[in-house]
């Protein structure tokens, strides 16, 4: 019975995604950030003494340096890990390499990953908690957190929120976290994108630009070109004419509407430089976001 607790509670202190977490526990997730926003004290020692690595198999800035810096808020101890300059690059695998952390005495582990599938299985064979940071097109589930923590923010509730999200949905993680999680709040979510960047597994209306536009919130996906095995639109002018948040679309948003992006910007080809500050912008609000919404996820972890 010990041993089926223990499995259970690890199990429950791992992020791996947002689709089959209950609303409850999101909303236990927004709550805790809502109060560490709060604090005034910038360091705490709610986790003095615990050991995270953060394990990056593929380059991040914002999401990478936002549990950093959660971390440090909350008093660990942090392992900063890449898989450039590591044995990874001497063959060595991503389970490996996981074990050999945990087995140094990490007390859980932050990890990206470039392929979808793998982090469930790694979940499964190691005893330390894992969140996950990205793993292909699968879910990023702390962005999709600090989205609907700014929408929240912004909005007062999420439920009747409409939100479209625009772009290379067929890539995008961000996109699925949020579609799923958002639904559990009632939003009304609708994706529009180039046919060719269509994920049309994903049971959802696709919408075109000009009823985007007339959403609560607009949010712009990156065209992740160095996930493009040959060029999905003839030129980045071509994209930006066609679904772009130009200076243009921007004036038609409705007053009360917000535009969001996960970053990093494209900019002038997703969303022109113009735009990326302007008042209906939340784009580095959702950056600022992300540290308490990790500082709560980090600590569910190691509650």
């Amino acid at each position: 019975m010990v041993a089926v607790h223990m499995e259970r509670s690890l199990k429950d202190r791992s992020l791996l995604g947002l689709k089959d977490m209950d609303r409850s526990e999101i909303e236990s997730i927004l709550d805790r950030a809502a109060y560490w926003e709060a604090q005034t004290v910038k360091v705490s020692d709610k986790l003095q003494h615990k050991f995270i690595a953060n394990m990056f198999f593929e380059n991040s800035t914002r999401t990478r340096c936002s549990f950093e810096v959660a971390q440090k808020r909350l008093g660990a101890e942090v392992i900063n890990f890449t898989a450039a300059a590591s044995s990874v690059e001497k063959g060595e695998s991503v389970y490996d390499t996981v074990r050999t952390l945990e087995s140094m005495g990490m007390d859980a582990g932050v990890i990206r990953l470039k392929p979808a599938g793998v982090l469930e299985q790694l979940a499964a064979q190691v005893k330390m908690p894992l969140i996950n940071a990205g793993d292909g097109n699968n879910e990023h589930p702390t962005q999709a957190l600090l989205d609907m923590y700014t929408m929240k923010k912004q909005f007062g509730e999420l439920k009747g929120l409409r939100v479209a999200v625009v772009g290379d949905v067929v890539h995008s993680r961000v996109a699925r976290s949020n579609l799923w999680a958002l639904r559990k709040f009632g939003a009304e979510v609708h994706f529009c994108a180039p046919a060719n960047m269509r994920a049309d597994e994903l049971d959802v209306n696709y919408i075109t630009m000009d009823e985007a536009l007339k959403s609560d919130v607009v949010m712009m996906l990156r065209v992740q070109l160095e996930r493009h095995e040959h060029n999905m639109f003839s030129t980045p002018e071509e994209y930006r004419s066609a679904y772009g948040m130009t200076i243009e679309r921007a004036s038609q948003l409705q007053e009360h509407a917000i535009i969001m992006h996960p970053a990093p910007v494209n900019r002038n080809v997703e969303i022109d430089d113009a735009v990326v500050e302007c008042k209906q912008a939340r784009i580095f609000d959702q950056m600022s976001n992300g540290v308490p919404i990790r500082m709560a996820v980090v600590e569910r972890a190691l509650s």
